[in-house]
């Protein structure tokens, strides 16, 4: 199976970029499946019910979000109603929508999706994502009662999603970390043949402070003092994410790369 990640939704560049390159990628990389992580494409603050029906209707299978799930208060009910956005597993107890769901992918087979939050330099103390994660993955084994299981792990360290990669490794098809909005260069298969990558980055405008206009941050970190509020920068955006290839058999990765389309990072293609 041919499946592509793409990182945090940045604003109107970053949907720009999603709405104007994915219904071709979908074509020529012959995708069967999509995910998009979209907890920031309105306005740099959660994502809402309109901007998550463009991420889908330009061919996202499904719409991860994360610690910003519920910015825009319109995804309180939307998230119920639109099976295809998943909020994290352990975002909140008796938070609306679901964490985890299967979805059908080209030629009938399932694919399993699911987020979880990190709690490492967190703002808040979020439950456990690893027990979180356990029944889950355990109820739908890649190659068994899935053709593949994709885990999007939102947080800030690197070391926390790393040992979410090596505790999925053999039980999850790609583990791929999303959240600091920097592109990480460590894409490769663990050795259960679990694809991993630390940081898909975000599909938004690199010349800027991870997707904000620079004046604002630079202001703060230079004076300590805020002005105004942060703004999304507005340049063309950098698609950015992971292309990664399954077997059906086995749910195993068999290969995986790097994906940078456009905007200030170098390109690159599958």
């Amino acid at each position: 199976m041919r499946i592509l990640f793409l990182g945090d939704v940045m604003g109107r560049a970053g949907r720009a970029a999603v709405t104007g390159n994915l219904p071709q990628l979908r074509r020529d990389w012959r995708l069967d499946f999509v995910v998009v992580n979209g907890e920031n494409a309105t306005g740099g603050a959660g994502l809402s019910p309109a901007h998550a029906k463009l991420l889908l209707e330009a061919g996202a299978d499904c719409v991860t979000l994360g610690d910003h799930a519920f910015d825009q208060k319109d995804m309180l009910r939307f998230v119920e109603e639109e099976p295809r956005i998943l909020r994290p597993l352990n975002f909140a107890k008796g938070a609306p929508g679901k964490g985890a769901r299967v979805y059908a992918a080209t030629g009938g087979r399932k694919v399993l999706v699911a987020q979880a939050l990190g709690r490492v330099f967190m703002k808040r103390p979020f439950d456990d994502p690893f027990s979180a994660l356990e029944p889950v993955l355990k109820a739908h084994p890649p190659g068994g009662a899935v053709q593949a299981a994709l885990v999007d792990i939102h947080c800030e360290a690197t070391s926390e999603k790393m040992a979410m990669g090596h505790w999925c490794d053999g039980r999850a098809s790609l583990v791929v970390g999303t959240h600091t909005h920097v592109p990480t260069s460590d894409a490769q298969i663990l050795p259960g043949g679990t694809g991993y990558l630390t940081d898909a980055g975000m599909c938004g405008d690199y010349n800027s402070v991870i997707g904000m206009d620079k004046a604002e941050p630079l202001r703060r970190f230079i004076t300590g003092m805020g002005r105004e509020r942060f703004t999304p920068a507005m340049g063309e955006a950098t698609l950015s994410g992971v292309y990664v290839e399954t077997d059906d058999r086995t749910g195993r990765a068999t290969r995986i790369e790097m994906v940078r389309q456009g905007g200030r990072l170098q390109e690159a293609g599958v």
